[in-house]
C-alpha cells in the first residue's frame, strides 16, 4: 500500500508539504523515492519524499491487472490477465468477490453505478453480466464479435449495453434479454474506447483511425466524425451534464501524448488541449466539481504520471509522478472525493482530492511475477 498526503496551500508561492508511506513488497527498492511535482505557468517545483514503511495488503490479482472501474462509493472493479473479476473495497484493503468464467484477458469494465451489477468485457471476444448479490456465475453472457472486445458503456436507464471491437463492429444489445438489437461496422474503426453521453441517445467512441465519432444509439448510426487527429485515440470521457468530452491520444517521447477538450453542442469543436505528459496517454476523466474551486480534468499515462489540469485554460495544476511503476491507466471516479487508477503491476491507485488537498493510495501488487521484473 502507498499512501501520500499533499496539502498545496494557497498562501504566497504555493509552497507544498507532503507525507508519504509506503509499503511496496518486492517492489519496495523501486520506490525509495517518490516524485512530487507541482506545475504551474509561472513556475515549476519538484520534491523528493523518503519513503517509510506503513501497510501492506494482499494481492486481489495473480497476473497484471488491465483495468479498473468504480462500483459505488465503497467498492471498485478491476480485470486482469488472470481471466477473473474482482470485487475489492478500496477503503478496507479487503477482497469482497472474484468471477470467473473468461478465458482470456479482461480487457474492460462497466458498472451500473450504485448497483450491484457490472459488465466485463474480454479478449475470448466475450462480454458477461455479472452481480454481486447472486453467485459468481454470469447473469448474463453477449456473445457477437469476432475479435477482442476493446469497448463497453452502458446506457444511462441501464437498459442497453454498447460493445465495440477490433473487429471494426459496434453492436448494441438489450440487458434484459441478451439479444443484440443493432450492429454497425466502419472499415478500419478498432474501437479502443466507448462512453454513453448522460441522459442522451449518443455514444462517444474512439479508434485506432485516430478518429472520435458519434453515433446515435437509435439505429447505431454516426452522427458527427470529430477531426482526425495525428495519434491513436485511445480513451474519451463525457461531462456530467454532456455538453463537453475528452479524449486523449498515443505518442512517445512527448510528440502526441496529449489531451484534448472538445463542444459535444452545436459546434462541435476543439475547446483546449493539456501537453505535458511523454507518453502515451491512456486515460482521462472530468474532475467532480466537489473536488475541486475550478474545472479540472485528470490524466493518466505510460509515462507512470497522473496530471490534474485546469480544465479552461490547459495549466497543469498537479503531478503525480510513480517512477518504475509501469503504466498508470484506468482511471475512475470512486466517490465524491476519490479517483481510482490502474497500472500495470498494481490493482489500483487510490486518490482523495478535496479543494487543493490530495490523498493517494496505492493498493496491493498484482503479482510476484511483474515484481521480480522490476526488482532486475
Amino acid at each position: 500500500m502507498l499512501l501520500l498526503r499533499c496539502h498545496l496551500k494557497r498562501a504566497l508561492p504555493q509552497k507544498v508539504s507532503c507525507r508519504f508511506c509506503a509499503v511496496m513488497g518486492k517492489l519496495q527498492s523501486k520506490f525509495k523515492h517518490s516524485t512530487y511535482k507541482y506545475s504551474r505557468p509561472d513556475g515549476f517545483i519538484e520534491e523528493k519524499i523518503q519513503t517509510k514503511a506503513f501497510q501492506e495488503y494482499s494481492p486481489a490479482h495473480v497476473d497484471t491487472v488491465s483495468v479498473v472501474a468504480a462500483l459505488n462509493s465503497d467498492l471498485c472493479v478491476s480485470g486482469g490477465k488472470d481471466k477473473t473479476a474482482v470485487a475489492y473495497n478500496w477503503r478496507t484493503g479487503n477482497v469482497v468477490k472474484r468471477f470467473k468464467g473468461h478465458e482470456r484477458e479482461i480487457t474492460k469494465i462497466a458498472c451500473i453505478y450504485k448497483s450491484s451489477q457490472f459488465f466485463s468485457a474480454s479478449r475470448d471476444k466475450m462480454v458477461m453480466m455479472w452481480d454481486l448479490q447472486s453467485s459468481s456465475q454470469p447473469r448474463q453472457q453477449f456473445s457477437g464479435h469476432t475479435m477482442v472486445v476493446t469497448g463497453l458503456t452502458v446506457s444511462p436507464d441501464s437498459s442497453h449495453l454498447c460493445t465495440g471491437s477490433r473487429d471494426n463492429t459496434l453492436l448494441l444489445w438489450d440487458v434484459g434479454t441478451g439479444q443484440c438489437a443493432e450492429r454497425a461496422s466502419v472499415s478500419r474503426n478498432l474501437v479502443t474506447h466507448l462512453c454513453w453521453v448522460p441522459r442522451e441517445h449518443y455514444i462517444l467512441q474512439t479508434s485506432e483511425d485516430k478518429t472520435i465519432r458519434l453515433w446515435d444509439s437509435r439505429g447505431l448510426q454516426v452522427v458527427h466524425t470529430f477531426p482526425t487527429q495525428q495519434h491513436i485515440q485511445t480513451y474519451c470521457e463525457v461531462s456530467e451534464d454532456g455538453h463537453k468530452c475528452v479524449s486523449c491520444s498515443s505518442g512517445f517521447e512527448g510528440e502526441g501524448c496529449e489531451a484534448t477538450l472538445w463542444d459535444l453542442r452545436q459546434t462541435r469543436s476543439r475547446i483546449c488541449e493539456y501537453r505535458g505528459h511523454f507518453q502515451t496517454v491512456a486515460s482521462c476523466i472530468f474532475l467532480p466539481r466537489a473536488l475541486a474551486a475550478m474545472p479540472a480534468i485528470a490524466t493518466s499515462s505510460h509515462d507512470c504520471k497522473v496530471k490534474i489540469w485546469n480544465q479552461d485554460t490547459g495549466a497543469c495544476l498537479f503531478t503525480l509522478s510513480l517512477d518504475g511503476s509501469g503504466p498508470l491507466t484506468s482511471l475512475a471516479v470512486a466517490d465524491s472525493i476519490s479517483l481510482l487508477c490502474r497500472n500495470k503491476c498494481y490493482a489500483s491507485l487510490r486518490f482523495s482530492l478535496r479543494a487543493c488537498s490530495f490523498t493517494f493510495t496505492l493498493l496491493e501488487p498484482s503479482c510476484c511475477s511483474e515484481a521480480s521484473t522490476l526488482e532486475r
